[in-house]
């Protein structure tokens, strides 16, 4: 099934690197180009304001999810084709699973890795057959990457389930990796070895 939208998680900031927002503004771009719904946060500011400036500036729709708690705190979005404010972390994590079909994080923080595992543990456990992706700048995300593969060699994570993360530096390489991916379930192995 194609995808018709994509969830990202980033920075409430913009990090120190001008790279950082370069990418932000590169993968907006990219989603508007495919026609493809960004799902994001919903606050103007840092990474997230400029991924979503990016994708309404190139024609693109973008949907915000914001809890009220963080609606001033992250200033919402008043340009968003549509901004919704819920009640907290909780369902705003929920509302964006339910309207994306895909998922990419670029650079961010605690927040930005907390939305990635937690949506990456519920495609684990097969609450959803939907690909990840993590956007790489300038080897953000490196030492990440190699200790998810630590994580496989220890024997707690599966190479299927490690398969799952899409890396790259292109956002249009990750969105054909995220378009391309096929779901495998596999059996429960809580308690065995992974195979």
């Amino acid at each position: 099934m194609p995808l018709k939208s994509v969830c990202v998680f980033c920075g409430a900031s913009t990090g120190s690197n001008p790279a950082y927002r370069q990418a932000a503004q590169a993968l907006g771009q990219a989603l508007a180009a495919r026609k493809l719904t960004l799902v994001y946060g919903g606050g103007a500011v840092g990474l997230m304001g400029i991924v979503a400036d990016a994708a309404l500036a190139a024609g693109g729709e973008v949907i915000g999810i914001i809890p009220e708690s963080l609606n001033s705190l992250e200033i919402g979005h008043k340009g968003c084709t549509r901004l919704e404010v819920v009640d907290g972390m909780h369902a705003r994590k929920a509302r964006m699973a339910e309207l994306s079909d895909a998922f990419i994080a670029l650079p961010g923080g605690l927040g930005t890795l907390e939305e990635l595992f937690e949506v990456w543990t519920w495609g684990q456990l097969g609450y959803h057959g939907k690909p990840l992706g993590l956007m790489e700048v300038n080897g953000f995300y490196s030492k990440l990457s190699g200790f998810l593969d630590h994580l496989v060699q220890e024997g707690f994570v599966r190479e299927h389930h490690r398969g799952m993360l899409q890396m790259d530096e292109s956002p249009d390489a990750l969105l054909d990796a995220l378009d391309a991916w096929q779901p495998v379930v596999l059996p429960k192995w809580v308690g065995q070895t992974p195979t």
